[in-house]
């Protein structure tokens, strides 16, 4: 990582109905994206939400 540059590496994602999964966004922090799922969940939405770590190929890695 460079000078300047903001490491975003917990990302948010979103299983709807029907098993399609969306990017929520993306965080600095665990905590900051686990309070952003545990928001969602809170409002009563029948999504599921959980929070993955990028790895170091840009996949997602459950955690």
């Amino acid at each position: 990582m460079s000078e300047g540059t903001v490491s975003l590496p917990w990302i948010v994602i979103r299983q709807d109905d029907n098993g399609n999964r969306y990017r929520v966004g993306r965080y600095a922090t665990r905590a900051e994206a686990q309070k952003i799922a545990d928001s969602f969940d809170d409002r009563g939405h029948k999504q599921l939400y959980w929070v993955e770590r990028i790895g170091q190929n840009g996949d997602g890695a459950q955690n």
